[in-house]
């Protein structure tokens, strides 16, 4: 059988974009700095210059556009709107070739130049890299393109650890970076330091001065908007997230700490907070405080403290603020069961009257709990001395088995369980980041790996770090029982079991589980007055109740001259004087 004649039809001239005879091709450039310098705004400018010319000079060509992304950051080329509009038209079929300077000027990083060079090439189009001299359409053309965009992002990483470490050597001798000012500091730009700004110092003394006094942020937002004071970016609105950030800034007692956050990496240019990726620095005494080492002490304890309100434990116990003040986070609205937030009533100059009131009302207003009245601190205070005086008797029996019980309590906590259980998970886990650190150094894991492990890792370090953060605030709220629970000790046996003449905050705070103010009277009628201690089980006189929820045991009249305003005709109110409120005494079963 014959061979069949066969006909080679040489391929075309390699990298040339066919077209039609005659058809000149569509060509673009794109240029690109990286900064908005003088000197590199000359070269950006003698780049477009340039491709304009050359595009010009060559009559087969027309020129489809110079695309120029001018000071923008190159490392992705989602940040580059030129770059990515050209890459638009050549989806669109409007560009033949595209020419760049160098492949670093084009794409930084492998995967973006690989990703968009082989998209380009499925549409014919060509890329065109003077400085190495490389044509994207030719097979020669790709491999190069995969080992010089390997190096260009191997240029980029270098770059990034190198001013990695002139910020750490800049932070290691105490220089401000990447720092632009804060509210009550301004940045001296010829000196570099922190400068106080007395009117703005004047907000933030304030916001310390009330958060310490036990005032929460969300009433300090609104109290900050009816001064008419501003935030540090000129906003009248004041969010909670603000107040907090305040706070916690280690600036406003003179300290500094650098190196909050890190980069993960420089392609992505993600950041994250610092939890101990990367290393940090403290300087005490580093500038001008304007609040005092103590102030700021006291009100990051509160606050870390606050974190743990009514917080529900895994044995079903609530674990509680330890408190600045006796009834905070223990008293509670009988309507809406909000709590009840300290607030200070001024009438004139020598008025002052501390009252206790629903946070539904003051937050949100009277019309969230409109039963709810404001009750004087002083009241609750007799209320419960009243109350402790009608159930102790010359008997020390019931005294001394609640003290017994309660201290077995505390004994039962089993925190020492779970203080060694925290201190060997953490443990391993920080053996388990080294080792999984050394891995990669050695080369025996992938980059990829290495960081999916890391951050699983780094999220149970978080989780770890939080857990021993709660283990360490019930030692020491078991420290303060315990030292309440001995104070009450003393008080009470001294005294031989007998009434209470004045309040006294151990004893409150070692018997009574919580205090509702507020409820309904047995005619089902809104009694805003009405007061209900709930002691603790274990407390003596009360042991013998049982049942499945909090058991009224007594209700007695306390004496508290007050005013309440009864309804009348045509929607008048008639003021009427009342001489004694309700108080219920139960058991929280």
């Amino acid at each position: 059988m014959e061979q069949p004649k066969i006909t080679i039809i040489k391929a075309t001239k390699q990298g040339a974009t066919i077209k039609s005879p005659g058809q000149r091709l569509r060509v673009c450039a794109y240029c690109r700095v990286s900064t908005t310098s003088e000197e590199q705004k000359d070269s950006f400018n003698s780049q477009v210059g340039y491709y304009k010319d050359y595009i010009a000079s060559n009559p087969a060509w027309i020129n489809a556009g110079i695309y120029a992304d001018e000071g923008i950051t190159g490392t992705t080329a989602e940040k580059r709107p030129d770059f990515q509009r050209m890459i638009a038209d050549c989806m669109a079929g409007k560009i033949d070739i595209i020419l760049a300077k160098s492949i670093s000027r084009f794409a930084r990083n492998t995967v973006d130049a690989l990703n968009y060079i082989r998209a380009l090439k499925e549409k014919s189009i060509s890329i065109r890299f003077e400085e190495e001299h490389i044509d994207t359409l030719t097979a020669e053309g790709e491999l190069l393109i995969t080992i010089l965009s390997s190096v260009a992002q191997q240029e980029v990483q270098n770059t990034s650890e190198h001013v990695k470490k002139g910020l750490a050597m800049k932070m290691t001798a105490g220089q401000l970076v990447g720092f632009a000012g804060c509210l009550g500091y301004d940045v001296d730009q010829k000196t570099g330091s922190l400068v106080v700004n007395k009117d703005e110092a004047e907000i933030v003394r304030y916001i310390f001065k009330r958060y310490i006094e036990g005032v929460g942020t969300t009433v300090l937002a609104r109290e900050l908007v009816e001064h008419g004071w501003k935030t540090k970016y000129g906003s009248k609105v004041w969010q909670d997230s603000t107040i907090l950030g305040i706070l916690k800034n280690e600036k406003y007692k003179g300290d500094l700490l650098q190196g909050k956050t890190f980069t993960v990496d420089p392609i992505s240019k993600k950041r994250l907070v610092n939890n101990g990726e990367s290393d940090q620095f403290y300087i005490a005494d580093h500038h001008e405080a304007i609040v005092s080492k103590e102030d700021w002490e006291n009100a990051n304890a509160i606050l870390k403290k606050r974190s743990y309100v009514r917080k529900l434990n895994p044995d079903g116990t609530r674990t509680r603020f330890s408190r600045q003040y006796v009834f905070s986070s223990i008293c509670e609205c009988g309507f809406c069961g909000r709590q009840l937030s300290r607030r200070s009533w001024h009438g004139g100059i020598n008025y002052n009257k501390v009252i206790w009131q629903c946070m539904s009302y003051t937050k949100k207003g009277k019309h969230q709990c409109p039963y709810c009245k404001a009750i004087s601190e002083d009241a609750l205070k007799g209320a419960f001395v009243d109350a402790y005086n009608h159930l102790v008797s010359d008997d020390r029996a019931f005294l001394n088995d609640f003290i017994a019980k309660t201290g077995d309590y505390l004994k039962k906590s089993g925190l020492n369980i779970e203080n060694a259980q925290n201190n060997k998970k953490t443990i391993e886990n920080q053996n388990k980041i080294d080792k999984l650190a050394n891995a990669f150094v050695d080369g025996t894991m992938s980059q990829d790996a290495y960081e999916s492990k890391l951050k699983s890792l780094t999220i149970e370090k978080g989780k770890l770090q939080k857990e021993r953060e709660e283990i360490d605030f019930k030692i020491k709220s078991k420290a303060d029982a315990e030292a309440k629970l001995e104070g009450f000790r003393n008080a009470a046996l001294e005294n031989g079991g007998k009434e209470l003449s004045t309040f006294t905050a151990d004893f409150f705070d070692t018997c009574v589980e919580k205090v509702v103010v507020g409820g309904y009277d047995k005619d089902k009628k809104p009694d805003p007055y009405l007061i209900t201690f709930v002691f603790k089980k274990e407390f003596g006189p009360l042991a013998q109740h049982s049942g499945n929820k909090s058991t009224t045991i007594m209700e007695i009249s306390h004496y508290w001259p007050h005013f309440t305003f009864n309804p009348s005709k045509d929607n008048e109110r008639i003021k009427v004087q009342k001489d004694f409120i309700n108080v219920r005494i139960a058991i929280d079963i």
